[in-house]
């Protein structure tokens, strides 16, 4: 058995071909969506990056282990404390380990573990090469080292190699040299001159007067990243920036699908392809960003062309990112880790029977302290740190219609909020009935000063909003976030 995953960090499904986009951006993936099985309702339990990889790796929701921001302490994995043995938990329950105990070889292309310290995310795995950049390598740094891997490793059997692209992820980062493919291309019908408007308005980290998350710096080492979208030419920039990205990813994919089949081992080739997080582009008037509990930002692909079971279809059911460790375990004949909270849905790939849940929370406590619910044709986002933006503390989007989250309906819909919480706190009281802490990192970073990116910056975020023709947003910003602006008077005095 060969197994390949590709961790393509911040791609959002909906630009890619497969899932319906109509720009080329990916032929060499839609090549292996149309042979397996594409899932169009799969989301991260926790984002952004390091949440949702910890999630992954270690099969549990961040709440559970601990991992729901950048910063503080919920940057690092809870400790077993007493309980723990010679070895921790991951040594056996992570999920390289699972193809461990199958017999398989693990090998990891990823500067990940480095780029947050993210040390937990290195277990399980034989082999770790470290591409070196912390997350700022581009394709063409990357797929050298895969392709050394597999020239010296491909015909073995028993082996699951784990791949680390990051071209997607801001600043956007294709060579000069790759050109624009799309320059001719419609930009997003949905961003008219009216919704653009509104958004040069919008404050928050990431607007679009601040793409540079609270300024609108440029580096002239990234031209296809923009500082601020003015007009509809930034627009444009900022798009095919993205795709860009994208497509570049693709053509390095494509080198080692390649390389596989002249190899001879792509027919049995077990091909997953996943992201970490999306990427808000114009949703909640955020762009380049993966800084909210949304569906830009949680909802990923997932893309599982496994030989011998069905191929070319679509799974419209609901499942999270952690559900692939007991998926993988049950297709492989094991039993899931007890510590795991995921679900398999081994019987769509078996048969492409619907498995999917009957709602998800994913949460967000890095740029903002969000957590939503995702049910039927609804997205419920309840705020509990705005990250700056002055979100309304309880945001419904129908998403049938309204795919870019354009008009809350929570004024004219209690009744769906209602049910949302509802289903929120059914889902936190067994949350922290299943585990033996009594502390919720999400209130851990509250207590701590808010999410990682979102602290400390009012006060120079506010003087940049009264330069840019703001200032009418700061009273209110100060209002909600009065300890920011006190812990400066005290520092100043």
């Amino acid at each position: 058995m060969r197994i390949l995953l590709l961790d393509l960090d911040s791609t959002r499904p909906d630009h890619l071909g497969c899932y319906g986009y109509p720009r080329n951006t990916s032929p060499n993936i839609d090549k292996m969506a149309a042979q397996g099985v594409r899932f169009d309702n799969y989301y991260t339990s926790d984002a952004p990056c390091f949440p949702s990889r910890t999630a992954l790796m270690t099969g549990q929701f961040g709440i559970h282990n601990g991992v729901v921001g950048h910063g503080g302490t919920a940057g690092d994995v809870r400790h077993e404390g007493a309980e723990r043995g010679f070895r921790d938990r991951l040594a056996s329950e992570s999920f390289p380990a699972l193809f461990r105990k199958a017999g398989l070889r693990t090998a990891l292309v990823s500067p990940f573990g480095e780029r947050h310290s993210a040390w937990t995310f290195y277990a399980g795995f034989n082999e770790i090469h470290n591409t070196g950049r912390g997350g700022m390598e581009s394709a063409e740094e990357v797929t050298p080292v895969v392709l050394d891997w597999i020239e010296r490793n491909a015909q073995q059997d028993d082996w699951m190699l784990y791949v680390n692209y990051w071209d997607p992820h801001t600043p956007y980062r294709a060579p000069e040299s790759f050109g624009n493919p799309f320059a001719d291309e419609p930009l997003p019908e949905w961003i008219t001159d009216e919704v653009l408007e509104a958004h040069r308005r919008k404050v928050g980290p990431h607007s679009a007067s601040e793409i540079n998350m609270y300024d609108d710096r440029t580096s002239p080492a990234y031209p296809r990243h923009p500082g601020k979208i003015g007009s509809r030419e930034d627009l444009r920039r900022m798009v095919d920036g993205y795709d860009c990205g994208i497509r570049f990813m693709d053509e390095n994919i494509g080198e080692i699908f390649r390389l596989l089949e002249s190899k001879g081992v792509m027919d049995d080739l077990i091909v997953i392809i996943t992201a970490d997080h999306g990427e808000n582009m114009g949703e909640l008037g955020i762009y380049g960003e993966h800084g909210t509990a949304d569906q830009g930002t949680c909802r990923i692909p997932m893309i599982i062309r496994w030989p011998g079971m069905r191929q070319g279809i679509v799974d419209e059911g609901l499942h999270y990112h952690l559900d692939l460790p007991p998926t993988i375990a049950d297709v492989l004949g094991q039993k899931p880790a007890p510590s795991w909270d995921g679900q398999s849905y081994a019987e769509t790939l078996r048969t492409g029977a619907d498995s999917g849940r009957d709602y998800l929370v994913v949460s967000q406590c890095a740029h903002v302290c969000q957590r939503s619910v995702r049910f039927g044709e609804w997205l419920y986002i309840r705020t509990y740190h705005d990250g700056y933006h002055l979100f309304d503390k309880e945001m419904l989007f129908r998403l049938s219609d309204d795919a870019h989250e354009q008009r809350s309906l929570a004024l004219e819909r209690p009744d769906v909020c209602r049910e949302a919480v509802y289903l929120l706190n059914e889902w936190h009281d067994g949350m922290m009935a299943s585990m033996p802490f009594d502390v919720d990192p999400l209130r851990t970073v509250m207590k701590e000063g808010g999410p990682y990116h979102a602290k400390g910056f009012l006060p120079r975020y506010a003087e940049r909003l009264r330069e840019t023709g703001r200032g009418d947003a700061v009273p209110e910003l100060l209002r909600r976030h009065p300890r920011e602006m006190a812990g400066k008077a005290g520092r100043d005095g």
